[in-house]
């Protein structure tokens, strides 16, 4: 594999670190770290803080029911950690866990060879697979919100550069791009959004409602 360019930032590691991102862009990042050495330290760091944070907040009284109930849970046996999803070609183990029983991307066209595979589409976030062939260019938009775009297979190069195979572009409301899949294998890409995107030309923005971009 290339070597990995593009990064998740400080600050959205810390934020999974906590438990507190979307869950689409988690699996973003959890796919992400699964490929990338320089970002499972970087996270192994911040959790790392976390935990010397929690050792030295102040203690605070419980009641004895309370003491009692968590000596219980504690005393219980410790649940079976189900085993971490495995990989299946090019799709990490938390993509992987997301596709049917068969393994298979529900790929649907959105024209002109280019197909989408919704994984989770819900009132907060919505994460899908692209799959944009060879040469072939994404409509011109913005973003009203956080856009991470995880590249599993190929490349494709916008305003912002190349990104190629673990690469993560961060999408913000103030990038305009027009991605194009460079030459080569075909672009399979991971995108994670917490809004609806900003089209400029018409017919993406009619076709809008339909292909839930």
């Amino acid at each position: 594999m290339t070597e990995i360019a593009h990064h998740i930032p400080d600050e959205i590691l810390v934020a999974y670190a906590a438990g507190t991102l979307p869950q689409a862009h988690a699996v973003v990042v959890a796919a992400h770290i699964s490929l990338c050495a320089e970002c499972r330290a970087a996270l192994a760091a911040h959790e790392a803080v976390g935990g010397a944070l929690l050792e030295v907040e102040k203690e605070e009284a419980v009641s004895e029911d309370l003491r009692n109930r968590l000596f219980d849970m504690l005393d219980a046996p410790a649940p079976v950690e189900p085993a971490p999803p495995r990989r299946n070609g090019i799709y990490p183990g938390p993509v992987a866990a997301l596709l049917g029983p068969d393994g298979q991307a529900p790929w649907k066209s959105l024209g002109f060879g280019v197909k989408q595979a919704i994984l989770r589409d819900t009132s907060e976030d919505s994460l899908r697979l692209l799959y944009i062939p060879a040469g072939r260019a994404m409509p011109e938009h913005g973003h009203n919100g956080l856009e991470m775009t995880l590249v599993l297979q190929g490349s494709f190069s916008d305003e912002e550069g190349r990104f190629g195979r673990g690469d993560v572009e961060i999408g913000h409301d103030a990038l305009e791009h027009t991605p194009v899949a460079d030459p080569g294998p075909d672009c399979i890409c991971l995108a994670a959004t917490d809004a609806r995107l900003r089209f400029k030309s018409l017919v993406p923005r009619l076709l809008q409602p339909f292909f839930r971009i």
